[in-house]
């Protein structure tokens, strides 16, 4: 008897000397009843005194883990909400926190739940979500289920990984069945990764014009418009997330908005972007070709995997490839252009020099899309495609997702500042080649040319071949042209020989630009 009034006595200074109360007078009575194992029946009744004090306690974890409500008027629970974070912050805010901070661990865990505690905040959030959907979540209760004592015997801890793996597979079901996960993530990567080719195509004709103004002046409810256009005019059509498909028009070029993203795992600085002087030439003469990016519609709950942030991530891709699209394009009109005079002797001239270039031009932008496409985002997309289909929880999706974006990222070369900057340059000197051609030769209509001789007389023919060698004398003979063409080919050379060594030696430590170096090495033999 007085064994067990000494054991209180100890317990009640303690608690008034410390000014304990809530899970922190929980673990008192939890340590002094393990302290006086010797004791059985001191023992007994400080684990009876636990079971009676831990009963509030207890009710506020059940309402918690099996329903996702904060029953706490006294402040005493371990998991805090913070109501200012809202879930439309997800696809508004780049930084947003709401998934990691709206609900927390505070820092009075009781001891025997520390184990368990963030499997305990994880359940409360899953089930917050599908609340916050509308889903109406029954979970089975038992006798066998409900939260009674934090015992021995350990019962508690199973009911909380019941309650856990019931709310992990309730919200990834959801997630997979009801919003269609994996279908956004494939209309993702069908738009903004660019695996819906034709749309991009036809997108890129019908939208030129307003693509060449500069940002500020374009109108993005008509280019709004020239995508639905596009989207309703290809295949696109057919997929019925097609709608969600927005755009928008950025005001800094890739390499600049590359530095304004200080988590990104590289060493973009402004300064360094300056004194390699790659941005220059493309921030004086910006325009939407280069700041063009499309959107996406994302809707809760799906925004707690495709948020702002990893959106953000899609359009940087979008945006490198997109651009070089655009390259191959122009590129590719330079050589139709040339091809003008095929028919005609150009040995030894401007013309035969300029083609060489041009093709060199060429393989160099297709073999880095190339790269880009089937190298990194197609098996890195089936590979994540994998890893969903065996994934057990909404944080395993979030993971594996931003796992893929950060790897596509750093193997578009996105996160290698000095690769980037190198491959920038090379872009810039091609489409700077591809205007010149374009204003310095003369452009000649090749099909319209062939058709008329078809039906034309010989004397017709011949006077089209004359005309096609005088056309020829005049590009030959023209100084600004043969410079320019000299100037370029010296350039792109010294540019690319300077990309072979810093690829090559980047390869070492990133086996995965091995192939992109050997690419790059083939354009640089043609020379």
């Amino acid at each position: 008897m007085m064994s067990s009034l000494n054991a209180l006595a100890v317990l009640i200074e303690k608690a008034m000397s410390n000014n304990t109360s809530g899970s922190a007078t929980l673990n008192l009575l939890h340590s002094q009843a393990k302290a006086m194992a010797g004791d059985s029946a001191v023992r007994s009744l400080l684990e009876k005194m636990t079971d009676c004090a831990s009963a509030a306690y207890l009710r506020m974890l059940e309402r918690w883990v099996y329903e996702g409500v904060i029953d706490d008027p006294y402040g005493e629970f371990f998991i805090a909400e913070n109501k200012s974070l809202q879930k439309e912050s997800l696809t508004q805010d780049y930084d947003a926190k709401y998934w990691q901070q709206r609900y927390s661990l505070k820092d009075g865990i009781p001891s025997f739940l520390n184990n368990v505690a963030a499997t305990i905040l994880t359940t409360g959030k899953y089930l917050n979500v599908m609340r916050e959907c509308g889903h109406n979540v029954q979970v089975s209760l038992s006798e066998n289920s409900k939260l009674t004592s934090f015992g021995s015997n350990h019962q508690y801890l199973e009911c909380i990984k019941s309650a856990y793996d019931f709310a992990s597979g309730e919200l990834l079901t959801l997630m997979k069945d009801k919003y269609d996960l994996i279908g956004k993530l494939r209309s993702l990567k069908r738009y903004l990764l660019l695996d819906q080719g034709d749309f991009l195509v036809h997108f890129m004709d019908i939208a030129r014009e307003e693509l060449t103004k500069k940002p500020e002046d374009i109108s993005v409810e008509k280019l709004q418009s020239l995508v639905d256009i596009a989207l309703r005019s290809t295949a696109a059509a057919s997929d019925p997330s097609h709608e969600d498909l927005t755009c928008c028009v950025e005001r800094s070029s890739l390499l600049k908005k590359l530095t304004s993203l200080k988590d990104l795992d590289c060493a973009y600085s402004s300064d360094k972007l300056a004194a390699a002087d790659v941005d220059q030439p493309m921030t004086l003469n910006i325009t939407g070709l280069e700041t063009f990016c499309l959107g996406y519609k994302i809707p809760w709950p799906l925004s707690l995997v495709i948020s702002r942030k990893a959106l953000t991530k899609y359009q940087l891709i979008f945006r490198l490839l997109f651009h070089c699209k655009h390259v191959s394009r122009q590129l590719c009109q330079a050589w139709q252009i040339q091809q003008g005079f095929r028919s005609v002797k150009i040995l030894g001239t401007p013309i035969l020099r300029s083609s060489i270039l041009c093709r060199s031009m060429l393989k160099f932008v297709n073999s880095l899309l190339h790269y880009l496409t089937f190298e990194v985002l197609e098996p890195n997309w089936h590979s994540m495609h994998g890893r969903l289909q065996t994934a057990r929880s909404i944080d395993e999706v979030i993971q594996i997702h931003d796992f893929f974006l950060q790897k596509c990222l750093k193997e578009c070369l996105l996160l290698l500042p000095e690769l980037l900057m190198k491959v920038e340059k090379l872009k810039a000197l091609c489409l700077q080649y591809a205007t010149s051609i374009q204003l310095l030769i003369p452009s000649i209509e090749v099909a319209a040319a062939e058709s008329k001789s078809k039906s034309g007389s010989s004397r017709a023919r011949a006077k089209r071949s004359q005309d096609r060698d005088e056309q020829l004398k005049l590009a030959s003979e023209n100084v600004v042209m043969s410079q320019s063409i000299l100037k370029f080919e010296s350039e792109f050379n010294a540019e690319l020989q300077s990309l072979v060594p810093t690829l090559s030696k980047s390869s070492q430590a990133e086996p995965y630009l091995t192939h992109l170096a050997q690419c790059i090495l083939g354009v640089g033999i043609d020379q």
